[in-house]
């Protein structure tokens, strides 16, 4: 890799420079490294705070973690796997997976593990970025963010806390030499990973507080495993596999209609989601608490067949209010009521409209990225920010979705992505800036085709919205419109910017 040398104080410095610089080792991150190489790029490195490869995947291992998407439409359309043991697979085969990936496509020598981006910052007058990292200093022509919304738990400031004598971790920390048996536990969330872990801890445990301020909708889990038979087949005639995919995708475009146009024809899945919870919770006042009062898919709908079963087992219990203090070893919720216990577990999400990688990336003008996004998160085709030249992001504003996978809108980003390097290779140009207008224009109509979706007609409040509520998360479209707007990079939404300025 080529070296470039720059003034430290008095004495020269030798840095080391990269053609491109990939920050997280995640679906995103482990996605643009392969895209990089199938476009010829070698010159590159990939950047991971931790020591191993799996983003979120790595990070949450929480009893019970497994995934809401079908396992075959959950993973790569150029890495398809056969060997998925159940529809719905759990965390262990999604990151025995993501490691499989790094072996198959080499991407092992581009890793650094243990490295934390501490700062990323675009220097004008070479033209390109210089990262400070816990390993050290270098710099990259481009830099490819796949950190993921999904990176930095989100803990509520509860006073008292810090006095708690027992052990307090978040979900996506889990503590594995605690021993839960025979203790009081209170499970702080009801989202995603908290409807896994409830089911999982409840036979073990002394006791289960589950402390809800807002109650989830929560559908069947049409899960089973995929037999010997299934997988011989996938693997021996792949266009079977590949017809499993997209008649997965075909199902989850239909439904989009709905989410983001027409949210009254939800009230159908509100029906079946209802008769789930009669079929387990007997009690007609835990029904009322557990039935929300908002559109069903204005939060995030979510899949279980083993969440309300466990809420009526003797060990349980559901308080229905909000997390307000904790005295010693007792919590004390919003409507007063107060419990014991030896454990909290926070499932209360992650920093998604507050990325804390926007601290750390700095651009053109001097500004962090949290600066320069402090009326709402805006990015050109959810990949490029204005000011911030060179810069992509992966899974970047409004490109979340509420029923489909991600990783349709990752691979769609790469598209975007070799399309920004052919764009450079054809102007001749260093750096690529979008212009303002076209990330305004953008985020525009992103808002206006917002306001007739159910994240915002829905009548709650979600981790969709920003804290002026605003949806800088959600695509409002397909997964098929995406690819179509990342298909080809429009230069005519750029500047080209040329050679470094100063010698």
């Amino acid at each position: 890799m080529p070296v470039i040398a720059g003034a430290v104080g008095a004495e020269a410095a030798v840095t080391e420079h990269v053609r491109v610089a990939v920050i997280g080792s995640g679906f995103g991150g482990l996605g643009a490294a392969v895209r990089l190489r199938r476009e010829g790029v070698t010159d590159f490195v990939v950047l991971e705070r931790a020591g191993s490869v799996g983003g979120t995947w790595r990070d949450n291992d929480y009893p019970g973690c497994a995934c809401d998407v079908p396992s075959h439409l959950y993973s790569f359309s150029f890495a398809p796997n056969a060997a998925w043991p159940r529809a719905f697979s759990g965390q262990p085969h999604i990151r025995a997976y993501l490691e499989r990936v790094t072996d198959a496509f080499g991407l092992r020598p581009h890793l650094r593990f243990d490295t934390e981006l501490l700062q990323a910052s675009w220097d004008d007058e070479r033209r390109l970025w210089r990262l400070r990292t816990s390993q050290g200093e270098l710099t990259a022509d481009l830099v490819v963010s796949a950190t993921g919304p999904l990176s930095d738990p989100k803990l509520p400031d509860i006073p008292g806390l810090d006095g708690f004598p027992g052990a307090v971790f978040h979900s996506s920390r889990w503590d594995h030499d605690l021993d839960l048996k025979g203790k009081r536990v209170a499970v702080v969330g009801t989202g995603a990973s908290a409807i896994q872990i409830v089911p999982a801890i409840q036979p073990e445990v002394k006791s289960l507080t589950v402390v809800q301020r807002t109650p989830p909708w929560v559908m069947p889990r049409v899960d089973r495993g995929i037999n010997k038979a299934e997988q011989w087949l996938h693997e021996q005639i792949p266009a079977t596999a590949k017809a499993r995919r997209g008649l997965l995708w075909l199902l989850r475009e239909f439904q989009v209609g709905a989410f983001v146009k027409r949210p009254r024809l939800l009230k159908a899945a509100e029906q079946l989601a209802k008769s789930n919870m009669r079929r387990s919770i007997k009690d007609p006042a835990l029904r009322r608490q557990l039935t929300p009062d908002y559109t069903i898919g204005c939060k995030r709908i979510l899949l279980s067949n083993t969440y309300y079963p466990a809420l009526a087992q003797p060990n349980t219990e559901l308080v229905a209010s909000a997390l307000k203090e904790v005295r010693g070893s007792t919590i004390v919720m919003a409507d007063g009521t107060e419990r014991e216990v030896d454990v909290i577990v926070f499932g209360t999400g992650f920093h998604v409209t507050d990325m804390p990688i926007g601290d750390r990336v700095v651009g053109a003008n001097g500004l962090t990225l949290a600066e320069h996004w402090k009326d709402g998160m805006a990015a050109l085709r959810g990949c490029s920010v204005d000011g911030f030249p060179n810069l992509l992001l992966i899974i970047g504003p409004n490109t979340g979705l509420g029923n489909s996978s991600m990783i349709l809108m990752i691979e769609s980003s790469l598209n975007y992505v070799a399309a920004y390097l052919k764009a450079l290779d054809d102007t001749g140009g260093v750096a690529l800036d979008a212009t303002a207008e076209a990330v305004r224009s953008w985020n525009t109509e992103m808002q206006r085709r917002m306001s007739r979706t159910v994240w915002t007609t829905g009548g709650c409040e979600s981790w969709y919205l920003d804290s002026e509520g605003r949806n800088t998360t959600a695509w409002p479209g397909t997964t098929a419109e995406f690819r179509r707007a990342t298909r080809r990079l429009k230069l005519e939404e750029y500047d080209v910017l040329q050679g470094a300025t100063t010698s």
